[in-house]
């Protein structure tokens, strides 16, 4: 396993973590611990999870993944061993569920922390991040930003005010930012020297060979500022290793049994996709392998948040790390990408 420093933090993290968004509802309790011992067993300590999750959210099954968690912690005496990292939810109709008025203000962040704390069964998290943007702008799918100032919610000065007293407390350690843009990372990180406020140390946004959208700005924000990607959907929900061209649905597979989850389907993402897997089987290469090493490849990189629903899924997704890419690969990746460029944003 390869490691580093998150940021400007002292969490030294894995170069693969473990994304925990299935445990509790696509995965049971027992899967789950199967999944937690063998990547803790193979040097994966960066567990990612969410308040909401699993995916799905659901009323009937949301706070369960923190929960697997906290009993597989609480049963094997791994807490000391894990970089544990969760996220508050923000405003959203879907998961308005969760609290009744979803803001990253300090009543709902605190409520937030202390629920998760006690799902999870611990006295402190290392990484606490805000799940997507308390304003409207181009997140989950949307390429274009369109002005909404009036959509607004808590200013970030509060918000980070409010992150900064639980992290007084020892409730959490460090901060990060998920579905975030290059505007609102470089904002959080103005008020943070501005007010001596906690500093981002970690954006978690999608990115992968159908997304690299983060690429335009976000990218140079996160190598001039020291901030690391946490990347998730590396595989753009199992596209990229094309079991799903040509129509295809396996049984049991993800968009099989949530068919909603159609970002990675349109018909420029199956274009791509496809081009993505003839080349990877020219070279001799699992094309979910092309794609998790082209991630692993990255610069700008902290870590490569991998999921999987089957244990062989997630076997091959860590010995990604084992697997380089020549310069005339990614030239060749490069040059399907300028045919096919950010088809899923």
């Amino acid at each position: 396993m390869q490691y580093k420093t998150l940021g400007r933090s002292d969490l030294k993290v894995s170069r693969i973590a473990l994304g925990t968004m299935t445990f509790g509802r696509t995965n049971s309790e027992a899967e789950a611990f199967e999944q937690m011992d063998y990547a803790l067993a193979h040097g994966v300590n960066l567990f990612d999870a969410a308040e909401m999750y699993p995916v799905p959210t659901d009323p009937e099954y949301q706070g369960n993944t923190e929960r697997c968690i906290g009993n597989w912690m609480k049963a094997r005496g791994t807490r000391d061993q894990v970089v544990l990292a969760t996220k508050a939810a923000g405003p959203g109709e879907a998961v308005s569920y969760i609290r009744p008025d979803l803001h990253f203000d300090r009543a709902n962040l605190r409520e937030a922390v202390d629920n998760s704390l006690r799902r999870l069964q611990t006295d402190y998290i290392d990484l606490y991040q805000l799940h997507w943007p308390d304003r409207a702008t181009n997140m989950f799918g949307r390429l274009g930003y369109s002005h909404q100032p009036e959509k607004d919610g808590t200013p970030i000065l509060e918000t980070l005010q409010a992150l900064d007293e639980l992290v007084k407390e020892g409730k959490i350690r460090h901060i990060g930012l998920s579905n975030e843009t290059a505007w609102g990372t470089m904002t959080f990180l103005r008020l943070a020297e501005q007010h001596n406020l906690p500093r981002v140390v970690s954006v978690q946004n999608p990115y992968n060979l159908l997304n690299r959208s983060l690429e335009v700005g976000l990218a140079e924000v996160l190598q001039r500022e020291a901030v690391d990607l946490l990347a998730y959907s590396p595989l753009a929900f199992g596209v990229l290793s094309g079991k799903y061209l040509n129509g295809a649905r396996p049984a049991g597979s993800r968009l099989t049994e949530f068919p909603q989850f159609a970002r990675y389907l349109t018909e420029s993402g199956q274009a791509a996709t496809e081009a993505y897997v003839t080349l990877a089987h020219e070279i001799g290469m699992e094309p979910a392998m092309l794609a998790l090493a082209f991630v692993n490849s990255r610069d700008f990189l902290g870590a490569n948040i991998i999921g999987a629903t089957r244990m062989e899924q997630l076997k091959r997704n860590i010995a990604s790390l084992d697997v380089s890419l020549s310069d005339e690969v990614i030239e060749q990746i490069e040059a399907i990408h300028r045919r096919f460029t950010y088809p899923c944003p």
